[in-house]
């Protein structure tokens, strides 16, 4: 009997022949039970060759790593899914660390942390500094600290995977499962994975400065509906302090110069009286959250009794 034989690895890819097979190969060494490739529409030999070690094989129907994802997802029927890159920069042979905590119910989300061994050269230094500011600014406005949101190297459940929204098309689609592991209370659990460096000539899909950007405007957004406090008290202390400064200035040549700024005093005031009712809804939608959890915890008591 496969040891874990209700685990299905799902394995998005775009232009990976160099490494889908030690990949694929690694994944059943290890016991999983069924691995699936969700091909990119890849230009090389990945689909042959991941089809030549047993893998079963689709071809994406749209674009992007996130679409993959969850395509990926609707084609499994298996209990636990494993995901990984297939890049061969997340060793398939630590699977276990990754699905141990699923099947023995310590969790319903598991993540590799990436960082706690990461290979010379697997990523730049500014590709680092990127990971680090997105897991800090995720631990500050989601309070959740997840170690390596970015990682796709995780395992979870199909019903908790089933319980989330997600929407993102690309890179974005970790920081949308953080987030909503954060939103609806999702058992999580960290353990530490080795970080590879890619095989000489292949290339990444990974753009840091576009992909970058889109996954720190991710979790800000998504802010929204988990801490709307920070998401509308943040833009209101902008502006309120805008308008407190330029009211400064604005007294200052009154009293000092005898100077007046009719138009400047009408800024600032529309300034400051913006950043006090955005404050103020945040505050009321925090409340609206907050409630709102309590109630779905309640409703999950019921339904666990």
């Amino acid at each position: 009997m496969t040891e874990y034989e209700d685990v299905c690895a799902l394995v998005p890819t775009r232009n990976e022949a160099k490494t889908i097979a030690d990949v694929v190969e690694g994944l059943y060494d290890v016991g999983v039970g069924h691995v699936l490739v969700v091909d990119g529409h890849s230009e090389d030999e990945t689909r042959q060759i991941a089809a030549e070690c047993d893998a079963e094989v689709i071809e994406q129907s749209g674009s992007g790593k996130g679409q993959a994802v969850r395509e990926g997802v609707d084609h499994i029927n298996h209990q636990y899914v494993l995901l990984l890159d297939g890049d061969g920069t997340n060793p398939p042979e630590q699977a276990p660390r990754l699905l141990d905590p699923l099947v023995d119910g310590d969790a319903e989300h598991v993540v590799g942390d990436r960082t706690a061994n990461m290979q010379p050269g697997a990523m730049t230094r500014l590709n680092r500094f990127g990971n680090r500011l997105i897991n800090a600014a995720f631990e500050r406005i989601h309070g959740e600290d997840y170690g390596d949101i970015l990682s796709g190297y995780r395992a979870f459940t199909r019903d908790s995977f089933d319980r989330m929204f997600l929407s993102a098309e690309g890179f974005g689609i970790e920081t949308e499962m953080a987030v909503e592991c954060a939103r609806h209370n999702i058992p999580v659990e960290v353990v530490p994975t080795t970080y590879r460096a890619r095989p000489e000539g292949s290339e990444t899909n990974l753009h840091p400065i576009s992909d970058g950007g889109r996954i720190i405007l991710t979790v800000y957004s998504l802010a929204k509906t988990s801490n709307p406090l920070f998401y509308f008290g943040s833009v209101g202390a902008v502006l309120g302090a805008a308008g407190t400064a330029l009211a400064a200035y604005v007294g200052y040549d009154w009293f000092a110069k005898g100077i007046s700024h009719e138009a400047l005093t009408v800024v600032a005031g529309v300034l400051l009286l913006l950043g006090v009712q955005l404050l103020m809804y945040g505050v009321l939608s925090d409340l609206v959250v907050t409630l709102h959890r309590e109630q779905r915890r309640r409703i999950d008591d019921l339904r666990e009794d």
